[in-house]
C-alpha cells in the first residue's frame, strides 16, 4: 500500500497548546511530561493529592468567573477542559479512598 514508505511525524511539535498550559498551578497534560515520585512518606502523599484535588476543584470556578468578567485570556474550552480535569481528580480520590479502606480492613482482619 505505501510501497515501504511510513512517515515520520513529529507528534509533540504538532500539539497545539492552549491558554490552559500556563494558568495557574494546573499541571501541563503534554506527552514530553514525565513526572517523578518526590517522597515515599505515605502522609506526604495523600496530603500532596488533596492539595492537588483542591486546586483542580476550584480551577473551573476561577476560570468561569474569569470568562463571566469578559477577560481574553480565557474561553470557553479551557473552562470545560478544567472541568473534566476536576471530575477526573474526584473520581481518581473515590477509587484511592476506597482502596485504602479496603487496605486498612485487610489489615485488621490479620490474626495475630
Amino acid at each position: 500500500m505505501f510501497n515501504g514508505f511510513y512517515p515520520h511525524y513529529d507528534l509533540e511539535a504538532r500539539i497545539q497548546h492552549t491558554k490552559l498550559d500556563s494558568w495557574g498551578d494546573i499541571p501541563s497534560a503534554r506527552m514530553s511530561r514525565v513526572e517523578e515520585p518526590a517522597t515515599t512518606d505515605f502522609q506526604s502523599v495523600m496530603s500532596g493529592l488533596v492539595e492537588n484535588m483542591n486546586t483542580q476543584m476550584n480551577a473551573p470556578d476561577n476560570l468561569m468567573k474569569d470568562v463571566m468578567m469578559g477577560s481574553e485570556n480565557v474561553d470557553i474550552h479551557d473552562v470545560m477542559t478544567a472541568m473534566a480535569k476536576a471530575e477526573l481528580s474526584v473520581n481518581i480520590a473515590t477509587t484511592v479512598t476506597g482502596k485504602v479502606l479496603q487496605a486498612y480492613d485487610r489489615i485488621m482482619q490479620i490474626q495475630i
